[in-house]
């Protein structure tokens, strides 16, 4: 326990913070998953395309909290990317 009574502020912040962090990671997490399972399970590509433009804005809404790096967010966006253009042209 802390005894300078900045630290323990520091504490009470953090506390907030970590919630307020981990429910945006889940988040995120949740949405690529729906993503990637819709792809296994061959969902139709309308139903594809507006998970990867979900997954989009809730990556960006991550990195714009500062919740994960503007870059890492970019590298999750290209890989989800990825997937969706290689699911798409294996229907065509």
């Amino acid at each position: 326990m802390p005894n300078i009574k900045s630290a323990e502020k520091r504490v009470r912040q953090m506390k907030v913070r970590r919630l307020r962090n981990k429910s945006v990671k889940t988040r995120f997490r949740n949405v690529t998953k729906e993503l990637l399972t819709a792809i296994e399970t061959k969902e139709s590509p309308e139903k594809i395309k507006e998970l990867l433009s979900l997954s989009y804005s809730v990556l960006d809404r991550a990195a714009k909290k500062g919740v994960i790096h503007k870059k890492q967010a970019s590298r999750r966006k290209a890989r989800l990317t990825t997937r969706v253009k290689k699911y798409l042209e294996s229907l065509s």
